[in-house]
């Protein structure tokens, strides 16, 4: 007991000392953390997610031939390169969807728990958190979401890909995050970044809010004595990722074909919405093209999941971040003297 009252007047020593400037912001200390595990996350299951992409927008060359035969073919026409295509505007967006995904998850949280106390500290609390705070990353970072589903869907030949045209005529070749953007900008304006954006919004809002509902749902059958044991928590947390992911999958696959419509030769039916793209996918693909690429997202998400919450608490730990109920009560006394200042003076 002691020693736990101790870690929370420590807590809370510390969160006032951030307030008041004597230290590092503990949100700044926790979009660090979120995001450098983002970065190293995304990298790490970078060649999964490429191939992924490929058969989620029906790549021609890449729709029958399986995982294995997705690989061959990439590594035959762009060399081990080819692997991390995209990768580039992956991290560049991972790291502050990531880093804002984090920090927004626990400032919303700590928000609820002073705003509406009645509301507890349950798995409800979290969904809603986390719901709110996956909109706000997506909102935020969802050009660079595009521009890497545009990088990934290229297809160049290795002569090609210095300065030469694109593998196939009819397809526009980018050569960078930044030459991506502003042509997309200079055709189709700034609503042309923000294309498919709908879909990303109505998967991340459940997706989001689910994956922090299952894990700590999951935690809470966890026996005490293992609550803080790091393989535990990589387990839930990748249950929690699957469960979420194949929830709200098929919105995925409507936001990644609406993001290359303008690239493919062979849909012809554009400017639709969400819901009416995935009646259509339906129809003219199968239903089973909803679901097109999720067993690859599935060995993406295991150790995604796993390096990104086993990164995220190194970080934490470097970092000095309190433990959450830690940083609750310390927010929870901060804001108290906040409204009182009259108490900073009476010791």
């Amino acid at each position: 007991m002691a020693e736990g009252r101790g870690r929370e007047v420590a807590a809370t020593k510390a969160v006032e000392e951030d307030v008041r400037g004597g230290g590092v912001p503990l949100i700044v200390k926790e979009f660090v953390a979120g995001g450098v595990a983002g970065g190293v996350a995304k990298t790490a299951v970078a060649p999964l997610e490429r191939v992924k992409i490929l058969f989620q927008t029906r790549r021609a060359e890449f729709h029958t031939v399986g995982l294995l035969g997705s690989f061959q073919k990439i590594l035959q026409t762009e060399g081990l390169l080819g692997f991390y295509r995209g990768n580039g505007a992956s991290v560049a967006r991972i790291v502050p969807y990531a880093a804002l995904h984090y920090m927004a998850y626990e400032q919303y949280r700590r928000w609820i728990i002073l705003g509406f106390p009645d509301v507890g500290k349950g798995p409800v609390l979290d969904l809603v958190a986390g719901s709110i705070a996956g909109g706000t990353a997506v909102i935020f970072t969802y050009p660079l979401d595009l521009v890497r589903t545009k990088l990934a869907y290229q297809v160049v030949g290795p002569s090609r890909l210095k300065n030469k045209g694109p593998y196939h005529s009819s397809e526009q070749v980018y050569r960078g995050i930044l030459d991506c953007i502003l042509k997309i900008h200079r055709q189709n304006g700034l609503r042309g970044l923000y294309r498919g954006v709908g879909p990303s919004l109505y998967g991340i809002f459940p997706y989001s809010g689910l994956k922090f509902y299952f894990y700590e749902e999951l935690k809470r059958h966890i026996p005490e004595e293992h609550k803080q044991d790091v393989i535990m928590k990589l387990a839930c947390g990748s249950l929690s990722a699957l469960l979420g992911q194949t929830i709200t999958y098929p919105l995925d696959v409507v936001r990644r074909q609406m993001q290359v419509q303008a690239l493919s030769t062979s849909n012809n039916k554009s400017g639709k919405g969400t819901f009416e793209s995935l009646v259509m996918i339906s129809q003219t693909q199968g239903w089973r093209q909803l679901f097109s690429g999720l067993s690859i997202n599935y060995l993406k998400v295991v150790p995604s999941v796993a390096i990104g919450f086993t990164v995220y608490d190194i970080m934490k730990s470097w970092l000095k971040v309190p433990s959450r109920d830690e940083a609750d009560a310390a927010s929870a006394v901060t804001e108290n003297k906040s409204n009182h200042p009259s108490s900073l003076h009476t010791s």
